[in-house]
């Protein structure tokens, strides 16, 4: 079989290229290893970092483009060139701009004042460049809809959440407008039951779009595909064998290959070689990300970079082995995190990045941070929402845990850990009394006077976003009176972020510098382009789709492989677009 442009994976990354190819005037072939589509973007929670993208434009907001490659310059710390920086933020807004114009499934909300995580920086934002989809009904997939990745715990039919209700639903107790956000929900749960509605959001809804985006324009995606090797002719790479039906078939692409196949999160074995920290698969990344495209690559001579980073994030992990980000929770006023020692170790509600950072240095000295443990105390459990736990009278048939105790099974489990005094706290958590003492009377009197002089937590307006607007600092307010609480938090990651390593081009690279000519890398698959940081939420969706765009857009100007021949034209006969898709493409 011949195209000119073979895409394995189908993430936001792949589809992004995929659409942009097709629109290049060229023949484009999807291959996904797994028996569903959408990759870690569809378990993701489908945020986009687009500085200066048209829904912000739409409602008058912009900023310099100079200042945003400087914010990303400060916070890469000179690891990623400014060539590969510069692109991101000239091409990202243009990429959305395109998909907005492709197809009418491609429509984006600016979520502001959910400020990037450095906001004080120059360059960086406190209104934000998050960029969402709307919400879609699963039922516009039609028989696509069986083959969309779906995460491994579904919120109960109706139950979802549009970008702006969430923060207002963790407000629940704090104001009508929160109440409001769970009076939406109760709605929803009725209609869903009574029309059929399967409303989806955040990963689930971009993925969907996307997709059928592709179909709109007849882009063939094959299911239970995977690439197992390249081929390479004169230094060039010119296609893939790819696995189908158990059959080799040899695809040969005239322009090149696009690697989007994730990253390398639940190969443990290489994990626990490049990130000695990682003991256990504590990843939200796609099952089936097991480095497939980076050994892909090095096997054609690629170089790697960042392997021993990863997108990390503080984690619960329930007795049922679920797992559950820990994000709002950090950002309670009434809690502080302790390590082995007892004692606090950073601002709790800091970037997840810089947590995820401050838990495996703090585990390379000698003590215990992984796992770490979130101290809070009735008041709070009462007051605010924790691990999903709405803090509401006891509801009958409730689709989420409600009521004013602690569910046994999370204390059964030893997730949780109740006590009436901190002397029976640290016992049970296994840190030093005197330790756990004077770590939450200082937390008090810092708390008291208003202000962390030790960690500056509340200082920045990023941690304010999902803190108690009806107090003077958002983020800080005394531990009250027993029972406390610990709930234990250990090191989760989105997936690894180190990779290929790829130019401004998306273009793999070898050790010393040169290109591999026909050969691009997106998303998990290459070295992140925002280094070992992070620079704001949908920092790796947003990378992911932006060079998806721009390696399609090279691939257009590069020479077909047999350009002296008619096959270099695209044509309905070599565009596989008519075969079967196993997937419902047509």
């Amino acid at each position: 079989m011949e195209v000119d442009v073979l895409i394995a994976g189908s993430g936001g990354g792949g589809l992004t290229a995929a659409l942009k190819a097709e629109a290049e005037g060229m023949s484009v072939l999807i291959i996904e290893k797994g028996p569903s589509y959408g990759g870690s973007t569809a378990l993701s929670g489908g945020g986009i970092w687009v500085p200066n993208a048209p829904a912000q434009r739409r409602d008058g907001f912009s900023l310099d483009p100079d200042q945003v490659v400087e914010y990303l310059k400060t916070i890469t710390e000179g690891l990623v060139g400014e060539e590969r920086l510069r692109a991101y933020v000239d091409k990202s807004p243009e990429m959305m701009e395109f998909l907005e114009q492709r197809s009418r499934w491609m429509e984006f909300v600016w979520k502001p004042g959910y400020a990037d995580y450095y906001p004080e920086l120059p360059g960086g934002s406190e209104q934000g460049s998050t960029i969402n989809v709307p919400p879609i009904d699963l039922r516009e997939l039609g028989e696509d809809e069986e083959t969309l990745l779906a995460p491994l715990a579904l919120a109960p039919r109706g139950i979802w959440l549009g970008p702006k209700d969430l923060r207002l639903f963790y407000q629940v107790r704090q104001n009508w407008r929160g109440k409001a956000v769970m009076l939406k929900l109760i709605w929803r749960m009725v209609r869903a039951h009574v029309f059929g509605d399967r409303i989806v959001t955040i990963g689930q809804s971009l993925v969907a779009r996307l997709r059928l985006a592709l179909r709109e324009r007849e882009v063939p995606l094959w299911l239970n595909a995977p690439v197992t090797a390249l081929h390479a002719e004169d230094g060039r790479v010119t296609g893939a064998t790819v696995e189908r039906d158990g059959e080799p078939v040899l695809v040969r692409a005239r322009r090149g290959v696009v690697l989007a196949t994730g990253g390398f999160d639940h190969d443990m074995a290489w994990r626990k070689a490049e990130q000695p920290v990682v003991d256990q698969d504590w990843s939200f990344g796609n099952p089936l990300s097991l480095g497939d495209g980076i050994r892909l690559g090095r096997e054609v001579g690629a170089a790697t970079d960042l392997m021993d980073e990863a997108w990390w994030f503080p984690a619960i992990q329930w007795p049922d082995g679920r797992m559950q980000f820990m994000l709002n929770e950090r950002m309670m006023p009434a809690q502080f995190m302790v390590n082995g020692a007892g004692e606090r170790f950073i601002n709790e509600a800091a970037p997840y990045m810089d947590f995820g950072h401050a838990m495996i240095e703090g585990q390379k000295s000698g003590v215990t941070h992984i796992p770490c443990w979130l101290i809070t105390d009735h008041r709070s459990w009462k007051r605010y929402v924790i691990g999903g736990h709405l803090p509401l009278p006891k509801i009958p048939f409730s689709p989420v845990p409600t009521g004013f105790t602690v569910p046994a099974a999370w204390l059964e489990s030893g997730v949780v850990k109740a006590a009436n005094s901190w002397d029976e706290l640290a016992a049970q958590i296994e840190v030093p009394a005197d330790a756990l003492k004077a770590t939450a009377a200082r937390f008090n009197e810092l708390a008291e006077a208003g202000h962390d002089d030790d960690f500056q937590r509340g200082d920045s307006v990023y941690d304010n976003y999902y803190g108690d607007p009806t107090l003077p600092n958002p983020n800080l307010s005394p531990i009250g009176a027993p029972p406390y609480y610990a709930f234990r938090v250990i090191l989760g990651d989105l997936g690894t972020s180190g990779g290929l390593r790829t130019d401004e081009h998306a273009r793999v690279l070898r050790a010393d510098g040169t290109v591999i000519e026909g050969l691009y890398a997106v998303g998990n698959t290459s070295a992140a382009v925002m280094g070992r940081s992070y620079a704001g939420a949908g920092a790796t969706i947003g990378p992911a789709m932006t060079f998806g765009y721009i390696a399609a857009e090279h691939l257009a100007l590069c020479p077909p492989a047999d350009a002296d021949t008619d096959s270099a034209r695209p044509s309905t006969a070599a565009n596989p677009a008519t075969a079967d898709t196993h997937g419902g493409t047509r």
